[in-house]
């Protein structure tokens, strides 16, 4: 599916190059800033305060914080069902995401939207819920900026499984062929929901991006260095010429596709966890009708299989928060100091968003 997995393609993270250490910095705030509110609304969500399903880009913060980093005024973000990272590195405000999540009145859409459908006009900012749809909305945001001969650009942000919709492949080949500045940036983690992606998808994502005459780059999408310094020549290249890009970003979805993912369950707690699934698993295995007993087995075998690769992502050498640490780990007073600082901040966040809620109750 793509020409590298991120096991293979996030190597030799740990070497500093020309970057000022003073950039990855600001970038390791923008970053942690966003793993710990996502990790204060996990809480909220595990007390039963936020209903439904949650969606965390917990794992992917160096893909947006790098994109977010270059945007300037005028610029639109088009997201998918992650929209958190973006709409907070964006600078929306955070205690109005989370009356949203809470579902009240006074959150970002009135409470209506959730943690999937969020919009501010104010910085031209869009989430959907629909897989596909932020090449669409990123398009139409492109094709006002060029009516209006603005040198603004427009991102889309989105998963590998959604590069499959016909929506997102219909606005790459308009963004083509019209000559938009939409940025498509592709977080691939290489699972569509709880399947591996490759299963469900064929070719290379990048020939297929290059088959639209869109100019594309695959990066390590878990090494904000990288990350960074490669969006530094092609964002301003875009404002200039106007042409689309493609950027195909290997990343890691260290919560799994939601919280509660069945897959992730059994990292936590592996005996309690297969308890609950062997005894129908061993049932439909000793049925007298249906597959052969090696079909069985070998089935049994991929099941087993798929919880083992979904663990890898939970591994340290593939988080970009712990990554950028030990590129600057001779910060140590600095990143001890940013972490203090947001840590209280979004604590206090928190306090103030359950307190305009009545402690989040949905009524």
């Amino acid at each position: 599916m793509t020409s590298k997995s991120y096991i293979t393609i996030c190597l030799n993270t740990n070497i500093v190059s020309n970057m000022e250490k003073s950039i990855l910095l600001d970038m390791y705030r923008m970053m942690l800033r966003s793993r710990l509110f996502e990790e204060a609304v996990t809480e909220l969500w595990e007390q039963g305060k936020i209903s439904g399903e949650m969606h965390l880009g917990i794992g992917e913060e160096a893909v947006i914080a790098a994109v977010v980093s270059h945007l300037q005024d005028g610029d639109a973000i088009a997201s998918d069902h992650r929209g958190t990272p973006p709409f907070l590195m964006r600078g929306i405000d955070p205690k109005a995401l989370i009356l949203e999540f809470l579902g009240d009145p006074k959150g970002l859409c009135s409470g209506q939207g959730g943690h999937m459908h969020l919009f501010s006009k104010e910085h031209l900012c869009a989430s959907s819920g629909i897989v596909g749809a932020a090449g669409p909305a990123a398009t139409g945001f492109a094709l006002s900026m060029q009516y209006n001969k603005q040198k603004n650009i427009a991102v889309a942000f989105f998963g590998e499984g959604a590069v499959n919709q016909g929506m997102l492949m219909e606005s790459m080949n308009l963004a083509s062929a019209w000559n938009l500045p939409v940025l498509f940036v592709c977080k691939d983690n290489e699972w569509a929901i709880t399947t591996p992606s490759e299963e469900v998808t064929g070719g290379e994502l990048l020939k297929r991006a290059e088959g639209f005459g869109l100019k594309s780059i695959e990066l390590n999408g878990l090494d904000i260095e990288e990350m960074h310094e490669a969006l530094s020549g092609i964002i301003p290249n875009m404002r200039k010429n106007g042409d689309p890009h493609f950027i195909l970003a290997h990343c890691v979805h260290k919560t799994g596709h939601f919280l509660g993912d069945p897959l992730m369950r059994f990292h936590g707690n592996f005996m309690e966890e297969f308890k609950e699934v062997s005894g129908p698993l061993m049932k439909s295995a000793a049925k007298r009708k249906g597959a052969s007993v090696g079909k069985r087995a070998n089935n049994i075998g991929k099941v087993l299989g798929l919880i083992r690769r979904s663990g890898k992502q939970m591994k340290e050498k593939f988080d970009p928060i712990i990554i950028l640490e030990k590129k600057i780990k001779d910060q140590k007073e600095e990143l001890n100091n940013i972490k203090e600082e947001i840590t209280l901040e979004i604590g206090a966040i928190i306090d103030e968003s359950l307190k305009l809620s009545n402690g989040g109750i949905l009524k």
